[in-house]
């Protein structure tokens, strides 16, 4: 997978670690700046993980400035409005800090919610679903591994950090993919819900009518 490709698959994943709201006025706690130059410090601050058009840092400014975070300043020579983070924005922005991230405000897990309504699907092979999870995640491990021994500059700090969240959560959601397999094998669907994919094994079958004996 190349880089390009593995940063729009992980978009929520920065999605959950960072705003563009708090981002923005983080990066206005530097100094002044316009649009364009909060864009490319923004994505330069994530190591291009998190790619941002211009509309979202202007459509964000723009509600920042409405709710008193940030200010619009003259504009310069070549026509760009200059913003500056407001003391409330300070306020707003070190709270943030200070604020742990709750699990309740991040998005959801589409993984997870794809494998519970695979199990109540009928026709679908939940069983295939997970094995093609597995490997897509474990590719995507090992170039996320490839990436971070490739950046050892002390000023790649910031990106590698990235990196080691997405290297964490691509680890647990293998370790949480092989669970959901091997529970697999023990699911029985209840009276009137629809079976989750192919019968178990025959073997786990036998055993099974072994104990009920």
């Amino acid at each position: 997978m190349s880089p390009s490709r593995l940063r729009a698959a992980y978009q929520v994943c920065i999605l959950r670690a960072m705003s563009i709201r708090h981002g923005l006025l983080a990066l206005l706690e530097r100094g002044h700046m316009y649009g364009y130059q909060l864009r490319a410090a923004f994505e330069e601050s994530t190591g291009s993980t998190w790619p941002l058009n211009i509309g979202q840092v202007y459509t964000t400014l723009a509600r920042l400035e409405r709710d008193g975070l940030v200010r619009p300043l003259p504009e310069s020579e070549g026509g760009q409005r200059p913003y500056e983070i407001t003391d409330a924005g300070r306020a707003d922005l070190a709270l943030w800090f200070a604020t742990p991230i709750s699990r309740t405000d991040r998005p959801r897990d589409e993984l997870a919610i794809k494998l519970a309504l695979a199990l109540t699907t009928p026709g679908v092979d939940v069983r295939s679903v997970v094995q093609a999870q597995r490997t897509a995640t474990m590719r995507t491990l090992q170039e996320l591994t490839r990436l971070k021994f490739a950046s050892d500059r002390p000023e790649d700090l910031p990106w590698r950090l990235v990196l080691d969240a997405m290297v964490f959560q691509s680890e647990a959601e293998i370790r949480w993919l092989d669970h959901c397999e091997t529970s697999l094998v023990r699911y029985r669907p209840t009276p009137g819900r629809p079976a989750a994919g192919p019968p178990v094994d025959e073997a786990v079958d036998r055993t099974d009518q072994e104990a009920r004996r």
